[in-house]
């Protein structure tokens, strides 16, 4: 029973006062400010009208309980039959789902999809009959907003359900903003967000049942395959790739700001005194990536060495003299 359904304050205070003058008060005795109450108590039965003699009765709280009790019992019964049919009454447009050729066209074994609406729409499918788990690898750039904000929506969604994500991205997503704020909400929902050196391959499998790959060099087209082996080989090649791939510190990254040129963030690090692994963790890049960060901010700064570097960007940093 919800609170709307049970007698508010003043309700309650009307019906001690009642109870204290006897239990019973006459119609012409009610006051216009008590009226809403007095029409609330009646109807939870609280109070029954005597006809007779034009008085309101008070009942006992404990059987009009019993009673409330027992409808709301009654009503969960038919409820409950009602959600046990329901299955079956909607039997006819299960099967027309299940059996909709959904445009997809069988080529040698594999099936194709063509079309970024029809892959978006494939997509929502699988990520609906395949509930628990998926792994995704994305390479390439910054993606349009829109498209970010629509899959945010679906991971949420994904992992409220008690399903898991898990992505791969390449190192250039820690240089657009949109990007890395998407990045840093994945996270904070719980799908976490790694970046992999080097080349890899578009992939999404679901449940480590079915997997959708690229057809064509442009994505247009993809193929899903479902075939156990094959699975089991991505889902092996994505787990390799997991461990090999490096975890970011996407808060960090959100507060400081991705700008345009990422050897400003590698200084921001280096003048904190992060160590050079320290900050290819951090942000998710090689260590070789990251030298060669540090040897231009050298050259920026005029340093030979990685401390005075760090002194020298300290000092840059408060106005202080950092020879």
């Amino acid at each position: 029973m919800s609170d709307l359904d049970l007698p508010d304050a003043a309700a309650r205070e009307l019906y001690r006062a009642i109870l204290a003058e006897g239990g019973r008060i006459r119609t012409c005795e009610v006051q216009p400010e008590d009226e809403r109450a007095v029409e609330q108590l009646a109807g939870l039965g609280l109070l029954v009208l005597r006809t007779a003699d034009s008085t309101y009765s008070a009942v006992n709280p404990r059987a009009v309980g019993e009673r409330i009790g027992a409808d709301l019992r009654e009503e969960s019964a038919r409820l409950l039959a009602r959600a046990a049919l329901v299955p079956d009454l909607l039997e006819d447009l299960t099967h027309a789902y299940d059996t909709a050729p959904r445009r997809v066209e069988p080529v040698g074994g594999v099936r194709r999809v063509a079309g970024m609406v029809e892959i978006r729409h494939l997509i929502s499918q699988l990520v609906k009959d395949y509930p628990h788990e998926a792994l995704c690898a994305q390479p390439g750039g910054a993606r349009p907003p829109e498209h970010m904000m629509d899959s945010l929506r679906q991971s949420r969604r994904y992992v409220e359900a008690g399903g898991s994500i898990r992505t791969t991205f390449e190192p250039s997503a820690c240089l657009d903003k949109a990007t890395v704020d998407f990045a840093r909400e994945s996270t904070r929902i719980g799908s976490p967000i790694r970046v992999l050196e080097g080349a890899f391959t578009r992939t999404l499998i679901f449940d480590r049942t079915v997997a959708m790959i690229p057809a064509a060099s442009d994505n247009t087209v993809v193929a899903l395959v479902d075939d156990a082996s094959v699975i089991a080989y991505l889902v092996g090649v994505f787990e390799q790739q997991w461990e090999q791939a490096q975890a970011v510190d996407w808060e960090l990254l959100a507060v400081a700001g991705s700008g345009p040129a990422i050897h400003e963030q590698v200084g921001r690090l280096l003048a904190r005194g992060l160590t050079q692994r320290a900050i290819a963790s951090r942000m998710g890049l090689s260590e070789r990536t990251v030298a060669g960060h540090i040897a231009r901010l050298r050259e920026v700064h005029d340093a030979e060495t990685l401390f005075q570097l760090g002194w020298r960007m300290r000092g840059a940093r408060t106005g202080e003299s950092g020879g």
